[in-house]
């Protein structure tokens, strides 16, 4: 059995951090280090202390409720989080934009969960979205930690204040999701899968927000928090994984892959990404784009809600494999069987690498007991059970003649 992963889901990867240690410009190297080591620290204090849910978080009732706090540039441990409360629900807009942002990108999120998925929040039972704004100093990161939300500021060269990206914002609160549906545990193809959810509703939040079709929809996350020497367009990219930055003297060259064909094999451990859970996320991140992009329309409305339907009824070590295989079950069973949005799904993940298993057929009683058999065995069997239908319809026959 696989160790469980209690993880801070951040929205900088690892590898990203590491190749900006490499930086020739040292104002970006010492971030890097210093974010590594932050995000270490609290790393190891989540696996010590276990899920850091709590009931002071839900309230049950069905409405919008958020507080938003000030970490004043600390790096607060979790006994000291969320920090100084600075807005609350219903409260009027503060002089800190931080804030602001913060505050207006819980309630995207919550109603774009309300109103399209028809979820009481982030856990389906009324939690409270909590925000803490200013952490640390420099810091590289915005992360989920089981409970609320964290923000670095950045460091202004590579990475600018991480509450400027709705689809940031809502990528970390996925994870929420996820946690309280699927529990897709964080390594491998699983913890893949748990990214790319993120990724794929984080850009849903975004698109319903705007409301923008999947062609006015720029398909990018992280693309407003990406700082002024950052010569790329985004953090990622789902219509085309691999894509969002190339040379950059920062930060390299996108690794992500779009097709099993390019999977990446990584060690499931910190350094190794727990197997590389941002990177192979482009995957399934390309598949859902390709459904969306055949729908058309608004993305949210069919193929958004197929993918959520599936995380569902997907379970903690679910595969591409598990993740394709029902996504088509679901979009046959809301829409049909050979539909086009069924047709859709199987085309998508086909062109990524991964064939959707074709549905068993059900079988009749004698199908089913000749099917259990071999060879000529199970074709003698089966001519056994005609003759004694027989016989049986033959011996009724002369009880009714008497």
């Amino acid at each position: 059995m696989c160790k469980k992963h209690r993880p801070i889901n951040c929205i900088v990867p690892p590898h990203v951090l590491e190749q900006m240690l490499k930086s020739k410009d040292q104002r970006v190297a010492d971030a890097a280090l210093r974010t590594i080591i932050i995000s270490e620290r609290i790393r190891g204090e989540r696996e010590i202390l276990g899920p850091v849910r709590s009931a002071v978080f839900a309230n049950g009732v069905g409405q919008k409720r958020r507080s938003i706090h000030d970490a004043e540039h600390q790096r607060l441990p979790p006994s000291l989080l969320p920090g100084k409360l600075v807005r609350t629900e219903g409260q009027a807009p503060v002089t800190d934009g931080s804030v602001n942002r913060a505050y207006d990108g819980l309630g995207a999120t919550y109603d774009f969960y309300k109103s399209v998925l028809g979820r009481n929040s982030i856990d389906d039972h009324g939690m409270r979205l909590v925000a803490t704004v200013h952490f640390g100093n420099r810091f590289n990161n915005a992360f989920w930690n089981g409970s609320q939300m964290v923000f670095g500021d950045g460091d202004n060269v590579v990475f600018k204040d991480f509450t400027r990206s709705l689809d940031v914002i809502a990528h970390e609160l996925a994870h929420g999701v996820t946690e309280s549906t699927a529990g897709l545990e964080y390594h491998n193809q699983s913890g893949a899968l748990n990214e790319s959810f993120s990724d794929v509703f984080g850009s849903l939040v975004k698109q319903f927000s705007n409301n923008q079709d999947v062609n006015q929809a720029d398909w990018l996350i992280g693309k407003d928090i990406m700082g002024p020497e950052f010569t790329g367009t985004a953090l990622r990219s789902i219509k085309n994984p691999g894509s969002a930055y190339t040379n950059d003297p920062n930060l390299g060259t996108d690794p992500q892959p779009k097709h099993m064909n390019d999977f990446v094999t990584l060690p499931d451990n910190e350094d190794g990404d727990f197997g590389g859970v941002h990177i192979n996320s482009g995957i399934p991140n390309h598949a859902f784009f390709l459904v969306a992009k055949s729908l058309g329309g608004k993305a949210w409305e069919q193929a958004g809600k197929i993918w959520y339907d599936a995380l569902k009824q997907l379970f903690p070590l679910a595969t591409f494999q598990d993740c394709a295989d029902v996504t088509a079950q679901v979009a046959s069973a809301k829409f049909g069987a050979g539909s086009i949005q069924h047709e859709a799904v199987l085309n998508a993940w086909d062109r990524v690498g991964v064939r959707v298993t074709p549905p068993q057929p059900v079988l009749a009683p004698v199908e089913r007991v000749a099917a259990a058999s071999n060879g000529s065995h199970a074709i003698g069997l089966r001519e056994r059970l005609v003759e004694l239908s027989d016989e049986l319809r033959v011996t009724a026959d002369q009880l009714s003649l008497q």
